[in-house]
């Protein structure tokens, strides 16, 4: 019987293949064909392939949006499908979508282009909206050369594909959750690696709309949610500045708007309550956003629960 690690290591290997393979045939027709062809089959077979994962979208919306129709909910839980299965092909062709300029806008330049010369260290925050691999753009481009955290994945062939497909967005590099890898030296528990990346300078994005078990309970649609404050309590810590953003997609045609916030951290003698406030206002904003926009949210991740 052949060793387990050699099994395991076939399985990923036939994974990378295959996921090579969808890559490729991804990457060989037109964008505009791939992201229609992918939308059309995400809004039906999502539902009907992972039901619990479309059942936890559609109680998200019934905390969020009491006052609509089930017919309303149902309707925005299908196009958040949609949206999903557009940013599934979208991510497969990143490089080509971010080298062309008239794809991107960025709504309001001037509130972040008066700090082009004093960024110092810096944290986005951003939320699963539009295509949220974009959110960081601004960073980018501006020369900030940003890190982000990322949910790694445990097949290590796929994983650093993934990573190097998003070497545009985060020129930085990538910190893994649980472990930092790759560019940013030895491995060590990420919580101490972000803090002290930031501390030196660094600008690094989060993604923080989704449940965190060990995060602080803030409002967000009227109900406690377990919430990220790795942005707040970095900030609070090290002085950075934090930028909200959000991409919202534009069309059908792989066009995106993204907007800039800024969240003023404040800093008393209770650094607590001053975390506490800040991602409560975070959290404030996300919805604000989410409302707008609400069938390009990830609603099947969990969020209350």
């Amino acid at each position: 019987m052949k060793p387990v690690s050699t099994l395991r290591d076939l399985q990923f290997r036939l994974e990378y293949a295959v996921l090579r393979t969808v890559v490729g045939i991804v990457r060989m027709v037109p964008l505009g064909f791939a992201t229609r062809s992918s939308a059309w089959a995400w809004r039906r077979l999502a539902p009907r392939l992972n039901p619990k994962r479309h059942n936890r979208a559609l109680a998200n919306l019934a905390i969020a949006f009491p006052e609509k129709t089930q017919a309303e909910r149902d309707a925005i839980a299908l196009a958040h499908w949609e949206n999903l299965g557009r940013v599934m092909a979208e991510t497969m062709r990143l490089d080509q979508i971010v080298a062309d300029a008239s794809r991107i806008t960025i709504l309001n330049p001037k509130v972040f282009a008066r700090y082009s010369n004093k960024l110092g260290p810096i944290v986005g925050a951003s939320l699963h909206m539009g295509n949220y691999e974009l959110a960081i753009w601004p960073l980018t481009i501006a020369g900030a050369n940003p890190a982000a955290v990322y949910r790694s994945v445990n097949n290590p062939y796929v994983d650093q594909y993934l990573r190097d497909q998003r070497r545009d967005l985060y020129p930085g590099g990538l910190f893994g959750r649980g472990r930092v890898e790759g560019d940013h030296g030895e491995s060590q528990k990420t919580a101490r690696a972000i803090m002290d990346y930031v501390r030196r300078g660094g600008r690094l994005g989060v993604v923080c709309d989704l449940y965190d078990k060990t995060g602080l309970a803030v409002p967000f649609f009227g109900k406690d949610a377990p919430t990220v404050t790795i942005p707040a309590m970095i900030a609070r810590r090290t002085g950075a500045r934090i930028w909200m953003s959000r991409c919202t997609r534009v069309g059908t045609d792989s066009r995106f708007e993204i907007e800039l916030k800024e969240l003023r951290v404040p800093r008393t003698s209770n650094p607590s309550e001053d975390v506490r406030i800040a991602t409560a206002e975070m959290t404030k904003q996300f919805e604000a956003w989410v409302r707008e926009t609400p069938e390009q949210w990830m609603w099947s991740n969990r969020r209350w629960s």
